[in-house]
């Protein structure tokens, strides 16, 4: 049940990670925003990211071996940057309509999982 949580934790956290960092490249499409500048852009990035740590700080304390959690510290670190490019990834689909998804997007992600297979082969 540890790692369910850890990673239901780890999507939400890189969920709020992802629209902080990317988020904003989307800004200039809404009213609102489309004048902001970039003291101001940080400022909001920096507010949602707040967010991330929320989750993020939880799913590595679940998670962590030595707090009776099931994973070690590189299998923590290899599932978080997974759970990164598969968050990033559907955001950069769905919200920048004239990015793609590539032949080697796809092989260089078969390679990452091959790495998340040897990082946790015992």
């Amino acid at each position: 049940m540890k790692a369910f949580y850890t990673i239901l934790l780890l999507v939400l956290s890189n969920t709020f990670m992802t629209l902080a960092w990317y988020g904003h490249l989307k800004f200039k499409d809404l009213r609102w925003f489309e004048n902001l500048g970039l003291v101001a852009i940080v400022m909001i990035s920096w507010g949602i990211a707040l967010f991330e740590y929320f989750f993020q700080v939880p799913a590595n304390r679940i998670g962590f071996k030595e707090n009776g959690g099931p994973f070690s510290l590189v299998e923590l670190k290899v599932i978080q940057e997974t759970i990164t490019l598969i968050v990033f990834t559907i955001f950069t689909v769905f919200a920048f309509k004239t990015e793609s998804f590539r032949t080697n997007h796809f092989i260089g992600f078969a390679f990452l999982i091959l790495a998340v297979y040897f990082i946790f082969k015992k």
